[in-house]
């Protein structure tokens, strides 16, 4: 039997009640998507993009579905007391797959912004969700997405006005919280009109040792002049399979930077893709992955050029121990066209014993001549001569060992713009190195106050 035929069936079954408990936007791309999965099934290794994790391998456990909407027994604002320090006192909570209203009112915002359940926010204001709902996501062509869209019920919505500028960062807490094996399907929309400004950091964190599987899509419209600071943070557990598809759409003059840090997990799949739309956008994108154990990390980053004078930089760094595996595949489109390009793409990875594995695969297509364009990557392991050079000035090799690994990954680090978040992830990174970091979340090392 085919791995998607019990996910067929399901919808098949309770198409009906996938609707009932949704909205009537996400309901309008629903059927379409499950047609679209129905088609394309789940990606395959034989697909370019996919062939370094197989991804349908991971839908078949029998995982259970909370279509109804059953309301789990935890609030997380009880389990959750602190955040990071002066980061935010007001977080927004999505357990499993479905927004958790606040149990008190979060900070004022300012006037016009919008944030909450894409469910209830999308009923509210269709006329407002409508147009972006759905529209970069590329349902047709990526069986993921397509899941995704057909089986989605809820998430979160982020609605910045023209001009408004969010002086505080927003944080976003993805939380998972079962006893059996769950497959959960969440979205995300962020909507920045033209001038707005927005900062979020968004979290993923499991309270169980269950089976857990997350399929995420992202959407974000930065309008012109437009600036989004987006931060994804990972600490799960060995038992949690990450798959996230992040859309990303620039106009002219918009600003973006895009941080992906996977401290703890078991396999993780994220997909970033960017079209620079307008002249003169800019991405800077950041990655770090620490893997130990049986870990898997694989990143997929691309980005079109579509517009002249548009301006992108990736760093992606992997630290991989025992016998972990990574991945990192980018490819950067420069369109006809998109004259006065400039785009660089690094790789650099360390791993740490003979076992681990990373595979690498940076690639340009240029259809332009008028470009600066560059990319690389390495694969290597700890430098003996510096371990050498430590030892002798009485520094056990275990202490240099970690040393050399945190310096490795610092530069990723210190592209956050956020200072308090910045110091609290060199604390995180440095436990994380030492095995001092715990297996899971529980305590919420990221977003608990220290």
């Amino acid at each position: 039997m085919r791995v998607e035929q019990p996910y067929i069936d399901l919808y098949q079954q309770h198409g009906e009640l996938l609707c009932r408990h949704s909205s009537p936007v996400l309901n309008a791309q629903r059927a379409q998507a499950f047609q679209a999965f129905q088609q394309q099934g789940f990606p395959t290794r034989k697909l370019e993009r996919y062939k370094y994790t197989d991804i349908s391998k991971l839908f078949e456990p029998d995982f259970g579905m909370n279509l109804r909407r059953v309301e789990v027994q935890t609030n997380p604002y009880e389990v959750f007391r602190g955040s990071v320090p002066q980061l935010s006192t007001s977080p927004y909570f999505v357990v499993n797959d479905a927004y958790y209203p606040p149990s008190a009112p979060h900070r004022e915002l300012p006037a016009g912004v919008l944030v909450g359940s894409l469910r209830q926010l999308s009923e509210q204001y269709p006329d407002l969700v409508r147009p972006y709902y759905g529209k970069i996501a590329e349902a047709q062509t990526d069986g993921i997405t397509a899941f995704n869209t057909a089986f989605a019920q809820d998430g979160l919505l982020i609605y910045v006005p023209r001009g408004v500028v969010m002086e505080h960062p927003l944080q976003l807490i993805n939380l998972l919280r079962t006893d059996h094996p769950l497959l959960a399907s969440r979205r995300v929309l962020l909507i920045l009109e033209a001038g707005a400004q927005l900062t979020l950091l968004a979290c993923d964190h499991a309270l169980s040792g269950a089976q857990t599987l997350a399929t995420q899509v992202i959407e974000a419209y930065v309008g012109p002049d437009a600036r989004l600071d987006l931060y994804e943070l990972e600490e799960t557990a060995s038992s949690h399979t990450r798959i996230s598809q992040l859309y990303v759409q620039q106009e002219a003059g918009s600003q973006v930077l895009l941080g992906s840090m996977t401290l703890m997990g078991g396999i993780t799949r994220n997909t970033t893709s960017v079209r620079m739309v307008g002249q003169g956008a800019t991405l800077h994108a950041y990655g770090m992955a620490i893997e130990d154990g049986r870990q898997v990390v694989d990143n997929q980053v691309y980005v079109e050029h579509a517009a002249p004078r548009c301006t992108s930089d990736q760093l992606f760094k992997y630290v991989l121990d025992d016998a972990s595996i990574g991945a990192f595949a980018g490819l950067v489109k420069v369109q006809p066209g998109a004259h006065h390009t400039e785009s660089h793409q690094t790789n650099r990875n360390l791993c740490a014993t003979r076992e681990a594995h990373m595979y690498t695969q940076p690639q340009l297509e240029i259809y332009n001549d008028d470009v600066q364009c560059s990319h690389g990557a390495t694969v290597g392991q700890l430098d003996e001569a510096a371990l050498f050079y430590m030892r002798q000035r009485g520094i056990s090799l275990h202490e240099a060992r970690l040393l050399l690994m945190f310096a490795f990954v610092d530069d990723v680090v210190s592209a956050v713009r956020i200072p308090t978040l910045r110091d609290r992830l060199r604390q995180l990174v440095e436990l994380r190195f030492r095995g001092e970091l715990g297996k899971g979340c529980a305590a919420c090392n990221i977003c608990k106050k220290v």
